[in-house]
């Protein structure tokens, strides 16, 4: 199992410290200069830039390099987090929202495991909403995420 995302603050570091931390790949696509809302991307995070790009295009991607994306909102799903349905929907690629208003973080993670075995996938992109605009994502999303990787491991 492989977890990536863009390594936007908020959802997607959530993801990728829970996989870091459980010693699972990671990786994904991020801006050209590392972009995020704090500044640079750490190094921490094995992410590659994808050059000329911003943050629609390292979306797109992800999307299209991994077998699934979990979506995760939180009431409903606005700017990049919306823009990640409308990209997995153009390019016919599986994805399972979760909105974390509605589902506790155990449900949500059987919910990704669920969908993990039913599509087969590899590859997990994780999306949501960035610190900024919704400060739940990161502590949720990670709770989440590391529930799916400690029953998979």
């Amino acid at each position: 199992m492989k977890i990536v995302s863009g390594a936007q603050t908020g959802v997607d570091r959530a993801a990728l410290d829970a996989a870091l931390e459980s010693s699972a790949e990671v990786g994904g696509w991020c801006p050209e200069g590392r972009m995020a809302e704090d500044g640079i991307i750490p190094e921490k995070y094995p992410v590659k830039e994808l050059p000329g790009s911003g943050y629609r295009q390292r979306t797109k991607r992800n999307v299209i390099d991994s077998d699934g994306t979990v979506i995760i909102y939180f009431g409903y799903p606005s700017g990049g987090t919306e823009q990640t349905i409308v990209f997995c929907i153009k390019e016919k690629k599986p994805y399972l929202l979760i909105d974390a208003e509605e589902i506790p973080v155990e449900r949500a993670s059987r919910k990704v495991e669920e969908f993990i075995a039913r599509k087969s996938i590899f590859v997990l992109n994780v999306a949501g909403p960035r610190a900024g605009g919704e400060a739940r994502a990161y502590e949720y999303a990670k709770k989440v995420i590391q529930g799916v990787l400690q029953n998979n491991s």
